[in-house]
């Protein structure tokens, strides 16, 4: 119980009294058991269908408790020499806070699912650059995407280059005109004339 923390209700049974089962018990307030309480319905068909026989313990399984609380729990076999059932160590872990923080977290996520539909997938938004490294690094792709040295690339493929950086907005921004002037080893006047081409 203090390794694992007030979350965890920890009981010892002894299954030789079953009316009175749980000999000792840590943070009982989590089920409002205490000492002298009974064994539990789970605990009883372990007993009857001898579960422990081949297993030592049983671990994960759902529990219920009072107030529709939700527990992970777990049960260790005590067994003697003999291979007999004697007691039980039970672990149960209170998972009602765990649950409520999941409900409230969902919630929240769901507030960011709006405007999700396929249509909206195209667009993307750098929020993380300033606009100069953006332009040059729009420019570089653009370029790049040609898979030719510019000073290989035709005067068509130089066209089509810049008249797709117009389409992105490129020529909006201040100097960009005298980037794509240098990245494409062109004029600054050879630009503005690809740019009026249609």
């Amino acid at each position: 119980a203090d390794i694992c923390g007030s979350g965890y209700e920890i009981v010892l049974h002894d299954i030789s009294k079953p009316e009175a089962s749980v000999i000792a018990i840590r943070n009982g307030h989590i089920t409002g058991r205490e000492v002298g309480s009974p064994i539990t319905d789970l605990a009883l068909k372990i007993l009857m269908q001898k579960d422990y026989v081949n297993k030592e313990f049983i671990t994960n399984y759902d529990g219920r408790g009072p107030k529709n609380k939700v527990f992970s729990s777990s049960t260790y076999f005590i067994k003697n020499d003999e291979g007999e059932l004697i007691g039980m160590i039970c672990v149960n872990n209170d998972l009602s806070d765990i649950t409520a923080f999941k409900v409230s977290f969902e919630g929240l996520m769901r507030r960011f699912e709006y405007n999700k539909d396929e249509a909206n997938l195209v667009y993307e938004e750098n929020l993380d650059t300033p606009l100069i490294s953006i332009a040059n690094s729009i420019i570089s792709s653009t370029i790049g995407a040609m898979n030719i040295p510019a000073s290989r690339m035709s005067v068509e493929e130089k066209i089509e280059i810049v008249q797709q950086l117009n389409n992105e907005g490129i020529f909006l921004m201040k100097g960009a005109v005298t980037d794509v002037a240098k990245q494409l080893d062109i004029s600054e006047t050879t630009v503005y004339r690809y740019l009026n081409k249609k």
